[in-house]
């Protein structure tokens, strides 16, 4: 997700995504623990999606 299709979701929407997206990443760290995933950097391409929304939370709690 870029960060253009970030900032057009609303703030609410957002927080529920960065939920969603973290317990996917967690999940698949764990599924990588057990059994290697094919392709490992989507764990660091999720990570840093989270960190690109949480971002943009913490931009516009700031901005108000």
């Amino acid at each position: 997700m870029k960060m253009t299709e970030i900032k057009s979701l609303e703030t609410k929407e957002l927080a529920e995504r960065v939920e969603s997206e973290t317990a996917k990443y967690n999940q698949m760290k764990l599924n990588h623990a057990v059994t290697p995933l094919e392709n490992p950097s989507q764990i660091k391409a999720a990570r840093r999606e989270i960190a690109r929304m949480k971002t943009e939370l913490r931009q516009r709690e700031l901005n108000k």
